[in-house]
């Protein structure tokens, strides 16, 4: 089946068997290898991409469902060539990644909580990435990085004016 899909803000024609996964499309024919296959059945949260704004897992997906839905994969959130988004900026800085396998699951996960909520109690943050496996780091770098990440988003670590202490 030749499906179009809105992939990172591009439009993708891709040619695909009923049976391709959202994953196995992203990977395997579009060459978007930030969402990794973990457990293949929709448990670990690796292949995590966002649809529209909310997380979800890639491997769950056909390719086929996904046509006519907005697709950000990992590759799609920076700021530009070479530049981090504030949350992956944020997971850098907290050395919230160990290995680095479930990172862009973890910074989709985040970044759909904080388009919703920049201002995320530590429970909501454990609540958002719950879904997501991580077997390197114990959690809590990751949930630092969001909390860093939010504050930095909603604006309040804008340099100051030393003498007016206005940003």
């Amino acid at each position: 089946m030749r499906v179009e899909l809105d992939i990172n803000k591009e439009k993708h024609e891709v040619e695909v068997e009923p049976r391709t996964t959202l994953l196995d499309c992203l990977r395997d024919k579009l060459q978007l290898n930030g969402a990794h296959a973990g457990c293949e059945h929709g448990v670990c949260g690796a292949c995590t991409v966002l649809v529209d704004g909310v997380a979800m897992r890639s491997c769950l997906m056909f390719a086929v469902q996904a046509d006519g839905y907005q697709i950000t994969t990992i590759e799609g959130i920076s700021l530009g060539p070479g530049e981090f988004s504030p949350i992956q900026d944020a997971f850098c800085e907290t050395h919230g990644m160990q290995c680095g396998y479930c990172t862009p699951a973890m910074i989709l996960a985040a970044h759909a909580l904080l388009h919703k909520n920049l201002s995320p109690t530590r429970e909501e943050i454990v609540d958002a990435i719950s879904g997501n496996i991580c077997r390197c780091t114990g959690y809590a770098q990751i949930v630092e990085a969001i909390a860093l990440a939010a504050e930095r988003m909603r604006g309040q670590n804008e340099p100051q004016d030393i003498k007016s202490g206005q940003p």
